[in-house]
């Protein structure tokens, strides 16, 4: 079975993490998770989590070096999930391809509902000093 590439975002701004929640109906439905999404064939895995911020949240952001690499065995398919800092350059994040957003603190986002992939990121999160990542 072919693992799957996904890039995330790690986006922290005022002492806050940006999240999403998946739409109800998408695999993990109504879970949080960092904003992202699939690589496609080819694509560079920087320019698809921009690619991806534009279109699910309608920002632009500048893409930092990899945070958190992680590869996780999903019974259904196996992902290798990409963790990269990112800042806003333009506009302001919109849930325009998920069901919602919201902005948390690092107390609220380990108490967050999240798939298993992100549970190393939150781990890490746990141990790293608050928004040096960039």
């Amino acid at each position: 079975m072919k693992t799957l590439i996904v890039s995330a975002g790690l986006i922290f701004n005022q002492g806050k993490y940006l999240v999403t929640q998946r739409k109800k109906d998408a695999s993990h439905g109504l879970l949080w998770e960092f904003p992202g999404g699939k690589v496609k064939e080819g694509e560079e895995p920087k320019e698809a989590l921009r690619r991806e911020l534009k279109e699910e949240l309608g920002i632009e952001t500048e893409v930092g070096t990899i945070f958190e690499p992680v590869f996780y065995p999903y019974p259904e398919q196996p992902i290798l999930l990409l963790v990269y800092p990112c800042r806003i350059k333009k506009g302001i994040p919109t849930p325009i391809e998920c069901h919602g957003l919201r902005w948390v603190t690092r107390r609220e986002l380990i108490r967050l509902d999240m798939p298993p992939a992100d549970q190393p990121v939150l781990k890490r999160l746990s141990s790293s000093e608050e928004g040096h990542f960039f």
